[in-house]
């Protein structure tokens, strides 16, 4: 709720200051009316960042806890008012808060959640307003933090796995750009003092040590362009279908984010349907969600496919992204009417599965990565030391 600065005179002529929370300037002059106060100035207050960005673990305890209290028999609104004062993030207090004034105005809960897509997805807003129209508020609150739990795992499990090869990387970038810049410099002077011919690999490293030390900014400006377009390239919707087929692909990290994508769309559809959403706006939800354009292609393809009469299944498989035992598994839970049941079956197989595929990923690119150091800077050593080795022959 928006925060106004007023400056009001009193009856007997005396001036006050103060802020009052209001939807609209009008409102506060309507409460400063009734106090018998004479506005002289009003000036709505720029809203303050606080607490920063609203966390999945906030969000979760603050639906469980919603769930718990509605179950409990309290109202809507003295629920939510609670939750908005006991809150350890404070920029969830002041959403809660807003969600409080919006209820109280007549709102449902959905909509009121809905003004705040930051904190609240569309998923999310999506489940309450079924379970408010069925009137199952608090079972579906429980099944959305159960929900935002298993997927909150889930990608926790997939960036550990990709942040492994990055942080290798980044050590072997500093290393070889601290070799380059400080250490081959010195070898450099020393061999210059005995005027020898240098071998090859010497060669190479000495002119590769020059160029960096004069143009290292535009090394720097080139990194910094090329990952720039790499960026922008992404956003665009060619170059996101192009670069999710691409990591598709690539051996052992396309299988898990391929295993990863079918349990995020399996449990996120899942969920939705035995919530009460229609399925063609749970697809679409779950296709937003997807996080590989490919896949998100092929569930849309099928909300297109469902809203013509046909199965779900069929343009899934067509897509080639899903296995088949996936595709087999959707079909006979559409056949049995138990769609629902199946898709929260497949999504427990593959957290599994995704457990399999990041120990896969880590155990292949822990040797990699070691060699793939071993090679360079072990190389660049050896190449300085070989005019060392020269010098010591002729000697003997």
């Amino acid at each position: 709720m928006p925060t106004f600065a007023y400056t009001a005179r009193t009856l007997s002529g005396e001036l006050k200051s103060a802020t009052l929370d209001a939807a609209t300037r009008d409102d506060v002059v309507v409460q400063l009316r009734r106090q018998k106060l004479i506005v002289v100035k009003i000036d709505e207050e720029q809203k303050k960042k606080s607490g920063g960005k609203i966390k999945m673990k906030d969000i979760v305890i603050f639906t469980r806890q919603f769930s718990t209290m509605i179950n409990s028999g309290l109202p809507l609104v003295q629920a939510l008012d609670i939750l908005s004062k006991q809150s350890e993030s404070k920029a969830l207090q002041e959403v809660t808060r807003q969600v409080v004034y919006d209820v109280e105005s007549g709102h449902t809960v959905a909509d009121a959640l809905g003004k705040h897509p930051k904190a609240f997805s569309e998923l999310y807003v999506n489940m309450v307003a079924a379970g408010e129209a069925g009137g199952i508020l608090d079972t579906i609150l429980m099944r959305l933090a159960t929900f935002m739990e298993k997927n909150d795992a889930l990608v926790g499990k997939v960036k550990s796995a990709m942040m492994y090869p990055g942080v290798i990387m980044s050590v072997a970038a500093i290393a070889i750009v601290v070799l380059l810049i400080f250490v081959i410099p010195v070898f450099e002077t020393m061999f210059a003092s005995v005027s020898m011919a240098l071998p090859l690999p010497t060669r190479i490293v000495i002119g590769a040590s020059k160029f960096l030390q004069a143009y290292w900014w535009a090394v720097g400006a080139g990194l910094w362009a090329f990952v720039f377009t790499l960026r922008r390239y992404y956003a665009t919707s060619s170059g996101k279908l192009m670069i999710d087929k691409l990591l598709l692909k690539v051996p052992v990290l396309g299988d898990l984010i391929r295993k990863s994508s079918v349990s995020r769309f399996t449990r996120t559809l899942g969920t939705l349907i035995s919530s009460g959403v229609s399925i063609l706006d749970g697809l679409e939800i779950t296709a937003k969600t997807a996080g590989n354009r490919v896949i998100h292609d092929a569930i849309m393809e099928s909300r297109a496919s469902i809203a013509g009469g046909d199965t779900i299944s069929a343009p899934l498989q067509r897509s080639q992204v899903f296995p088949p035992m996936v595709i087999s598994m959707i079909s006979v839970g559409e056949q049995t009417g138990g769609l629902d049941e199946m898709l929260s079956k497949i999504a427990d197989f593959y957290d599994t599965e995704v457990d399999t595929a990041v120990s896969a990923v880590l155990s292949l690119l822990e040797p990699v990565m070691i060699v793939f150091l071993g090679v360079i800077v072990g190389g660049m050593v050896v190449a300085m030391y070989l005019p060392i080795f020269d010098m010591i022959n002729a000697v003997q």
